[in-house]
């Protein structure tokens, strides 16, 4: 029957062929159609590109690139989704704080629970969060990701790759819980950063973390870039009535148009004012602002300012300016601290120093007491 089956002719050719050239016909009836689309579209982009200047084209995408840094992703060959490589007892686990968005998140407990967190599953670490630790949303400068470490870096490199896993190692021992975060676009963390994006990621973190710590509290920290990450996100979180339990801003600029000019990369344009407009001008357009010392005014939450006296990414004087601002908005000054470290510190490496141990912890006890 199958021999059967198989030598039943098939369809006629020329009923195949009349087929083929039916679809043919309904392409070609279709092609001035899809062609005026096409003509439309190009000439949208083309008007669109005719009514920016060159410099529009240029500049805007190129600041983004220079303060982000997004695209330098060190170090390689790292499986991010696997921790326990770089630091014992860490989980990775990843949040979605909007739809198209996926971010890369490390949970270090604290070390003197490390021996309970062998073998355990991302359940039992997220439970652990309400263990009376105090826990720290880490909130990292721009390039590279949260695995990046002090090896083979400067301690005044360009960009702000401090060691992370080494900042995540010192808290830990000090007693913390640390959630690293990666941004949009940084590390595996999926998406395109943006100013708006990258304060919404840390709050999404930050209510993620205080929704699963019972009365724990949580500290929002912040290095460089993330300062302004972490007092946009303080601010919107006051605005909502849920000030946040403490901020630590490690090297802080008052905000991201006064940092821009004193970056490395940029400080040539400083005598060339056309280029500082043109800079500034690109800035307004990718709506990068990152305004701390605007933010600090409205804030309540206990605020901590660490600063090397020798970092010539982010001179100390602007941490100074912040500390002034913020020290005269608050009504309680007692909840504004500074702590300026000495020389051989720079911009990447306070947490080398046994100072900055110590200052947090004595800060945020006096202040959750």
């Amino acid at each position: 029957m199958d021999c059967e089956a198989a030598s039943e002719p098939g369809p006629p050719a020329c009923a195949c062929v009349a087929s083929w050239w039916d679809m043919v016909l309904r392409n070609l009836r279709f092609f001035p159609h899809a062609c005026s689309g096409l003509v439309r579209k190009i000439a949208a982009e083309f008007q669109s590109f005719r009514s920016k200047s060159l410099k529009e084209h240029i500049f805007p995408p190129l600041m983004n690139m220079m303060i982000y840094f997004n695209f330098y992703k060190t170090p390689l060959l790292v499986d991010l989704k696997r921790p326990e490589s770089k630091i014992a007892h860490t989980v990775n686990f990843f949040l979605r704080p909007e739809p198209g968005v996926l971010l890369g998140i490390w949970h270090t407990v604290p070390s003197c629970r490390g021996e309970d967190a062998k073998g355990k599953c991302h359940c039992w670490y997220e439970a652990a969060l309400h263990d009376g630790n105090p826990i720290i949303v880490y909130l990292h400068g721009s390039a590279q990701h949260r695995s990046a470490s002090l090896l083979g870096v400067s301690a005044n490199v360009v960009i702000d790759a401090c060691g992370r896993a080494l900042v995540t190692q010192v808290l830990s021992d000090g007693g913390f819980h640390v959630l690293s975060v990666d941004y949009r676009g940084f590390g595996d963390s999926t998406g395109t950063p943006t100013e708006e994006g990258l304060t919404t990621d840390a709050i999404c973190v930050y209510e993620w973390t205080k929704a699963r710590s019972g009365r724990t509290p949580v500290c929002l920290w912040g290095h460089s870039l993330g300062t302004g990450v972490a007092t946009n996100a303080a601010r919107a979180l006051e605005a909502k009535g849920c000030p946040v339990d403490a901020i630590v801003l490690e090297a802080p600029f008052t905000n991201m148009w006064v940092a821009s000019i004193n970056y490395p990369l940029l400080k040539i344009f400083k005598k060339l004012p056309r280029c500082v407009r043109m800079l500034m001008d690109a800035l307004k357009e990718d709506k990068i602002v990152f305004p701390s010392d605007e933010n600090v005014k409205f804030l309540s939450s206990p605020l901590l300012i660490l600063h090397g006296e020798d970092d010539r990414t982010v001179p100390l004087e602007y941490g100074k300016q912040l500390y002034e601002i913020a020290h005269n908005a608050y009504r309680n000054k007692d909840r504004v601290k500074m702590v300026v470290f000495p020389p051989g510190f720079h911009h990447n490496l306070l947490c080398e120093s046994p100072l900055l141990l110590r200052s947090v912890r004595d800060f945020l006890s006096q202040q959750w007491a």
